[in-house]
C-alpha cells in the first residue's frame, strides 16, 4: 500500500521464542490484505475489478466485503465526503503508484470525475458481490490501512498476545498495556506552525487514524471538484475503537467543509481533533468527555 508497519508487543517467555513466527504471521496476513485491497498492486483484486468489463460482478472475499460495506456507510453518511470510487482521479493527480508528471487538464478532470462516485457501486453484503457498472477504479487509502491494523490486532490476540501497539502508515491501535503497566501512549501529531499543546492519547483498546495536508501536501480529493482539497482545516485525527472507522471518519472529516465536519463529528459521537489552518483547533464533545 505504498507505505510502513511495526508492531510492538509485551510477549510473555512462552511468546518471546516464537517472536519469527509472529513476524511471519503478520507478513502473510498483511499481504493477503495487499493482495486484495492494494491499488499499488496490478495483480490485486481490487485492480481486476478496476479493470474489468461493464456489466460484470465480482464475488469478494471476507476481508474486501467488510472494507466495502463500511467504507460505503461512511460515504452514505457523510453525504459523498468519504468515497471509495475516487480511484481514477487519485492517479490522475498521481497519488498512487503512478507519478503525474504535470497537474491534469480540465478535460481530463472531467472525463475522470464522470467515471468516479460511490453512489455507481452496487454492494450486496449477503452475497459480497460488487458490481462494476463500467469504468469506476476502487482507492480504498482511506480506509484499507486501518482495516489493516485491526487485522493484525487480532491475529495477535489469536495467538495469545493481548498486549500490543500496531502501527500502519501512521493510523495505530493499542491493546493491553505496556511492560511498565502504562497504556500505549500516542502523541497526536499536529502542524509544527500551529503551536498547540501536546495531546496524548492512551491507546488502551482503542485506536488513532490521522489525516492532514502538512506533511505530504494536499492529499485529499474534494470528491465535488476533483481538486487537491486546501480547506480550513489542515488535520484531522480521530479516536475510535475500530482503525478502520477511525481511518475512514477521518478522511470524511478532513474532506468536508468545517461546519459540516463539526456537525458529523458531533451527531456521530466521533472523537475527533481538528487542527485549524489558522492555528487553533476544533475538539468535538466526544473528544473533551475523554479528555
Amino acid at each position: 500500500m505504498g507505505t510502513t508497519w511495526s508492531v510492538q508487543a509485551a510477549l510473555s517467555g512462552g511468546h518471546a521464542a516464537g517472536e519469527a513466527a509472529l513476524t511471519e504471521a503478520v507478513t502473510a496476513r498483511l499481504a493477503a490484505i495487499c493482495a486484495q485491497m492494494s491499488h499499488w498492486d496490478n495483480a490485486s483484486l481490487l485492480s481486476h475489478f478496476n479493470t474489468a468489463p461493464a456489466g460484470s460482478t465480482i464475488t469478494l472475499p471476507r476481508d474486501f466485503a467488510q472494507v466495502m460495506a463500511g467504507a460505503l456507510a461512511v460515504a452514505r453518511v457523510s453525504g459523498g465526503a468519504f468515497d471509495p470510487a475516487l480511484g481514477r482521479l487519485t492517479d490522475l493527480w498521481g497519488l498512487g503508484p503512478n507519478p503525474a508528471p504535470a497537474p491534469p487538464s480540465l478535460a481530463a478532470l472531467t472525463q475522470a470525475r464522470a467515471a468516479c462516485g460511490w453512489h455507481r457501486l452496487a454492494f450486496d453484503p449477503a452475497s459480497a458481490t460488487l458490481h462494476q457498472p463500467g469504468g469506476v477504479w476502487l482507492d480504498l487509502s482511506g480506509i484499507a490501512k486501518g482495516f489493516a491494523v485491526d487485522a493484525v490486532v487480532d491475529l495477535l490476540a489469536a495467538r495469545g498476545v493481548r498486549h500490543a501497539l500496531v502501527e500502519i502508515g501512521g493510523e495505530c491501535a493499542g491493546r493491553g498495556l505496556r511492560p511498565d503497566g502504562d497504556p500505549w501512549w500516542v502523541d497526536l501529531e499536529a502542524p509544527p506552525a500551529a503551536s498547540l499543546p501536546g495531546l496524548r492519547a492512551a491507546l488502551h483498546g482503542l485506536a488513532v487514524a490521522t489525516s492532514g495536508d502538512y506533511l505530504r501536501g494536499a492529499h485529499t480529493l474534494d470528491p465535488v471538484t476533483g481538486q487537491p482539497l486546501i480547506g480550513s482545516v489542515t488535520a484531522v485525527s480521530v479516536l475510535h475503537p475500530s482503525c478502520m472507522q477511525a481511518d475512514a471518519w477521518a478522511t470524511a472529516l478532513g474532506a468536508a467543509p468545517l461546519p459540516r465536519a463539526q456537525q458529523l463529528a458531533t451527531a456521530h459521537a466521533l472523537a475527533a481533533r481538528m487542527v485549524l489552518r489558522s492555528g487553533e483547533e476544533w475538539l468535538s464533545p466526544a473528544l473533551q468527555a475523554m479528555l
